[in-house]
């Protein structure tokens, strides 16, 4: 159904992009926190991996009965394949939550730009874009890698608002180099704050994107990506689900469990702190309770979460390593089916 038929209107929107690691889902879980209480929030999801694991962690935390409504759009850029993942995902969530600000967090290998252009080609009148955050890690700067990588700069370059995220471990030089780096590289006039841990003021998303009228005036152009839907895929015999995923200079792999399947914590997490990635997220099951864990270059976190249907993890390198599944196969407990 598409959500014009139903009345919605102008409904205030903001990309929350970022390259790898930058804190995009701690950034978003901060302004869920912080939303009015008699307001309705929506947020649309994608991932670069096939799993889906960004989703849950959202859904840990923030439920419908406290007007946070989620979707999830795995396997790479949203806009891929003409779309229609994201529109379908994108319908149903309008049309369910009816939301009075809709969020949309990108892959961090995803592309920006062409997400805006779909938004303001084939919703126009439905959302009204407003103002797009982009959060860096301004130690990255220093990097070649990131520096040279055409995703990684055009994500700045869309920004209305770029968010130097993990302040408390830069080093002096480090805001500086992000503010000459916004300047040659953003839109005139990009506002650059700084903060740690995501921490963003709703005050920030108000407002029109300073690209409104190059990109009401533009035809989106799509590009090839998968079109697997591995998150809601029916459980096999094995209890579990393996996927991949590749691109960007980079590689995915993900699992999704059985809700039947418990981990041992502790194997668990010395399993997942000698994981050497680019970025890794999971949700686990497990004999002490149910724990997301995040994993960046500086450090893996674990905090409880309130529920999840099934454990679920995705790990994004550079190489892919094959002792991994065994590794973590490991980690379940032998009396669990």
């Amino acid at each position: 159904m598409s959500p014009s038929k139903n009345n919605l209107c102008a409904i205030p929107t903001n990309i929350i992009t970022g390259f790898l690691g930058a804190g995009k889902t701690s950034a978003i879980l901060h302004l869920l926190r912080s939303k009015p209480a008699d307001e309705r929030w929506a947020v649309l999801v994608n991932e670069f991996g096939e799993i889906g694991v960004d989703g849950s962690l959202l859904e840990g935390r923030h439920s419908e009965e406290q007007q946070v409504y989620i979707r999830e759009v795995p396997g790479g850029c949203m806009c891929c394949t003409s779309g229609l993942p994201m529109q379908i995902a994108l319908n149903q969530l309008l049309t369910k939550s009816r939301p009075h600000r809709l969020l949309i967090e990108p892959t961090g290998l995803g592309h920006p730009m062409e997400i805006l252009e779909l938004l303001s080609v084939d919703y126009q009148g439905v959302l009204s874009v407003q103002k797009t955050l982009t959060l860096v890690d301004a130690r990255k700067l220093e990097e070649p890698r990131y520096t040279d990588h055409q995703t990684f700069n055009q994500q700045i370059a869309i920004a209305d608002v770029i968010v130097g995220n993990k302040q408390d471990l830069y080093q002096p030089n480090h805001e500086a180099l992000l503010r000459d780096y916004a300047q040659s590289t953003a839109l005139p006039n990009t506002e650059v704050v700084l903060t740690q841990q995501g921490r963003l003021s709703t005050e920030l998303l108000q407002g029109a994107t300073a690209l409104s009228d190059q990109i009401h005036h533009k035809q989106h152009n799509h590009h090839s990506g998968s079109d697997n839907d591995l998150t809601n895929a029916a459980m096999p015999a094995s209890g579990y689900i393996k996927a991949v995923n590749k691109g960007e200079g980079f590689h995915s792999i993900g699992w999704r469990f059985a809700a039947t399947k418990t981990f041992n914590s502790s194997r668990l997490f010395a399993f997942l702190s000698g994981i050497t990635a680019e970025r890794m997220k999971a949700v686990f099951i497990t004999e002490a309770g149910v724990f997301g864990y995040n994993l960046t270059s500086d450090a893996l976190t674990e905090i409880e979460l309130d529920d999840c249907i099934e454990s679920r993890i995705e790990i994004i390198a550079e190489h892919i390593l094959e002792t991994w599944e065994e590794q973590l196969m490991s980690c379940i407990d032998p009396t669990d089916g």
